[in-house]
């Protein structure tokens, strides 16, 4: 099945695996990015993006999930080599590697004509709540996903295995801050803040018509430009003994409020329209 065995950590493409898992720069000035397991795997071949090419080793063919994708991969003439215990493990980001990745091109998603449901996601550093915000953020149909630069790189290791395939669905952009208001226009745009000084319960806010939804980063919150583009500031109500909520959490609560809302919405609409 492989094309060839490779054993050495010298090898051009194994030093390439290892450099796009550590460094930010070669990722993007390649623009493409390393996933780990077959389920990444199984999820580039459902969204038709082939990836440049893939390692595995001798044990997960045993497994029919990785013999029946890595038969489907050469079919469709992509590269796949068996690779030795050592090579999978240094190009490997976990501690336990499940024995297979890909090299894979970013994809490339345009959002909507019309975008009714913006998530800004401004200067959240955690690579594990980026993954789950962006998982969320394709669970409660966000249309777009705009990243300001001083958040973790959407295509760090840890975010994209947070993120469980996120990535290939969703439509992510970096503008610039001066940039951002532009995207913003004929939107209602709130920020959610865990101060509850002159902000409005999140249930309160009419979600229905197009809105951006802004969250900030873990410690200090949403930097000052973006703060600026919010017509309002949003929180979550909660007991007295507890300050604040993970941001990923937060994130969530108010998707799904959003979520609920259209939902409720297009019930209404669906009743009144089918009233005799």
């Amino acid at each position: 099945m492989s094309e060839k065995r490779i054993t050495s950590l010298q090898n051009y493409k194994v030093r390439r695996v290892r450099e796009l898992q550590k460094r930010k720069r070669a990722r993007w000035r390649e623009r493409c990015f390393v996933v780990e397991g077959i389920r990444w795997i199984e999820e580039l071949l459902r969204a038709n993006l082939l990836p440049h090419y893939v390692f595995y080793t001798e044990k997960v063919l045993y497994t029919p999930r990785v013999r029946r994708a890595l038969q489907a991969l050469q079919a469709r003439d992509v590269p796949c080599y068996e690779v030795g215990q050592a090579v999978v493990t240094a190009c490997s980001d976990t501690e336990t590697p499940q024995g297979i990745l890909a090299v894979s091109p970013m994809p490339e998603n345009a959002p909507p004509v019309r975008v009714t449901l913006t998530l800004v996601v401004d200067g959240v550093r955690d690579p594990g709540n980026m993954g789950t915000i962006l998982r969320t953020a394709l669970a409660a149909g966000v249309e777009q996903v705009l990243l300001t630069g001083n958040s973790v790189d959407a295509y760090n290791p840890k975010v994209v295995r947070a993120a469980m395939g996120a990535h290939l669905h969703l439509s992510m952009r970096w503008p610039k801050p001066g940039d951002l208001p532009a995207d913003l226009v004929g939107c209602d745009v709130w920020l959610a803040d865990a101060d509850t000084q002159g902000g409005i319960p999140y249930t309160m806010v009419d979600w229905t018509p197009p809105v951006a939804l802004i969250v900030g980063g873990e410690a200090t919150g949403a930097t000052a430009k973006a703060r600026t583009l919010a017509q309002a500031t949003i929180f979550i109500p909660m007991a007295p003994v507890v300050e604040s909520l993970n941001v990923a959490v937060a994130t969530a609560v108010i998707l799904f409020e959003i979520v609920r809302q259209r939902v409720s919405l297009d019930k209404s609409n669906l009743l009144r329209h089918n009233v005799p």
